[in-house]
């Protein structure tokens, strides 16, 4: 609770400080908006109905981005660490692909499956993916060696030591990173709105740019900052639950 009021209080005290300075014109209200204009942003993107199906687009996005990234990485990680011979051959692959700065891949995505959500889905995983498969094969690869050994030593199989050794040893790793993927496939989804989406929180923002309407892009922005903040917090109480278990 103590962290918790110091985190609201901190809050609170940035929002005074930002209406204050723009209220005595110390800011330019153009450039940096107020919290005033953001909430009256706010209430005309209600009123539109623009805020839920923009909210609702990039959502859908993203969680479905996370599902399928977040489950491919876990199949990969489970492949290499259950097979030398194939994580020899694909660990270079794997270090410069995640090396790759996946926005350079935006047009040939694009060329490819059209202008659509299927552009910005596939982006995200592509974004996701990688840093989520090493990850998890790391925490993998950094496994107790003792308990390897004692389940070889009652002539256990390596489906064996995957079952009573990597998993249970790396259930909160494996968690830890679904949440970094969580935010990097809000990254993916976002970028891929900007590009080709008419419709999203990337939308707006994109939109706001071309308007110059900063308050837009900034009420996006914290909407964006909320949603994100909300899927973390749903990690985290899963990750609670699992291993208080």
């Amino acid at each position: 609770m103590k962290i918790k009021l110091i985190r609201f209080i901190i809050i609170i005290s940035i929002i005074f400080i930002w209406q204050l300075l723009a209220s005595l014109n110390i800011i330019n209200v153009f450039l940096f908006s107020s919290p005033l204009e953001i909430l009256k942003c706010l209430i005309d993107l209600l009123k539109t109905n623009k805020l839920f199906i923009n909210t609702f687009v990039t959502l859908f996005e993203v969680i479905i981005s996370f599902i399928i990234s977040s489950s491919l990485s876990f199949i990969f990680a489970s492949i290499l660490i259950n097979n030398s011979t194939i994580e020899k051959v694909i660990d270079p692959f794997l270090t410069v692909l995640n090396a790759l700065p996946k926005v350079a891949l935006a047009p040939l995505i694009i060329l490819i499956f059209g202008a659509s959500i299927k552009s910005i889905i596939i982006m995200s995983v592509l974004i996701g993916v990688f840093v989520t498969t090493i990850n998890i094969y790391n925490s993998f690869k950094n496994t107790n060696k003792d308990y390897i050994l004692l389940i070889k030593s009652f002539n256990g199989t390596k489906y064996d030591i995957y079952k009573y050794a990597y998993l249970p040893s790396n259930i909160e790793n494996i968690i830890d990173a679904f949440s970094i993927n969580m935010s990097m496939t809000f990254i993916g989804g976002v970028t891929g709105e900007l590009l080709v989406s008419k419709n999203g929180l990337g939308y707006l923002i994109n939109y706001g740019t071309s308007v110059f309407n900063i308050t837009l892009i900034i009420t996006s922005i914290i909407i964006l900052m909320i949603l994100s903040f909300m899927l973390y917090e749903i990690i985290i109480i899963i990750k609670k639950k699992i291993v208080l278990k």
